[in-house]
């Protein structure tokens, strides 16, 4: 579900207007302020436990909650779309999960913070996928549902917080159909790795609209999508408040321009599609000798 928000309703007399159109990369910078800016979050950087998974998303996540700059953010994503196909990077260009223990970097490993999770912890996770209704859907190419397998278990026994921050260039009609229509074993043929969609019902979903009404009370639409030119992807939104709201908007929406592009990783796991004729199941083997991934009815 989206993450709920309390926005104060503006008068009509009182009301401004802001059209606003934000690249990808200009929204995960807007959607990583507003994750840290959630209640959820701040509670944790005072007392308790944060896990940001990888994502290039998660990477900006990281940037607002510790101050410290990453470089190549391409590096920050097991999984990616690039040159028009589904890759992964491989396991030596990895940088670490994030993990924060009392607002400070922790170096227990992910794995057994997530087994000390209690109610107030916070698990945040970007997503590829997010439908009209809030339901968001994660790739993996991991037979065990990849790094959200091992997430959803435990925040769900333990009711601890799932935040998962994604732009609304990933809206698609319906998570769960979509879902349904994806696994490891399904396609014959793939442009790139062949992946499941995997559904996160406990997550809170924060896209620029969260994030907008967040940071600065205004209500936001999205109105269109769209772009050529290295502007692909780029969402427009209406945002609407007061007077102060709008100009405290402004400052927001000027922070974020220019943001640069992710970038890509500097190698990937999977040769080119087309070199393996789009086999599907032969792209997964290359990925499953890299990570030593095995499958029933998969020779890898």
């Amino acid at each position: 579900m989206f993450y709920e928000t309390n926005i104060r309703r503006v008068e009509r007399e009182e009301r401004v207007a802001a059209l606003i159109a934000l690249t990808p990369s200009e929204s995960k910078r807007l959607i990583a302020k507003g994750v840290a800016a959630l209640p959820e979050v701040r509670q944790a950087l005072k007392r308790g436990v944060i896990i940001v998974a990888r994502g290039t998303t998660d990477a900006f996540v990281c940037e607002e909650l510790t101050g410290d700059g990453i470089e190549h953010k391409g590096h920050f994503a097991a999984g990616f779309i690039c040159d028009g196909e589904l890759s992964v990077t491989p396991a030596s260009k990895l940088m670490p999960v994030l993990v924060l223990r009392d607002g400070s970097r922790s170096d227990t490993p992910p794995a057994d913070a997530l087994r000390e999770f209690g109610e107030n912890d916070v698990s945040i996770k970007g997503a590829n996928a997010i439908d009209a209704d809030g339901n968001v859907g994660i790739l993996a190419a991991g037979p065990d549902s990849g790094t959200i397998g091992g997430i959803l278990p435990t925040v769900m026994a333990r009711h601890s917080t799932l935040i998962c921050p994604v732009g609304l260039e990933k809206m698609i009609p319906s998570v769960p159909l979509a879902c349904r229509a994806t696994g490891l074993l399904r396609f014959k043929y793939s442009t790139g790795v062949p992946v499941a969609l995997i559904p996160a019902p406990n997550a809170l979903a924060v896209t620029e609209i969260q994030a907008f009404e967040m940071l600065t009370g205004v209500k936001a639409t999205a109105i269109a999508g769209g772009g050529i030119g290295g502007s692909e992807g780029t969402t427009v939104f209406s945002l609407e408040g007061d007077a102060a709201q709008i100009e405290r908007t402004m400052d927001l929406v000027r922070s974020v321009k220019g943001e640069p592009a992710a970038g890509r990783p500097s190698s990937r796991v999977t040769p080119a599609a087309a070199t393996l004729g789009y086999d599907a199941a032969e792209q997964w083997k290359v990925l499953a000798h890299d990570a030593g991934f095995t499958l029933p009815g998969v020779n890898a």
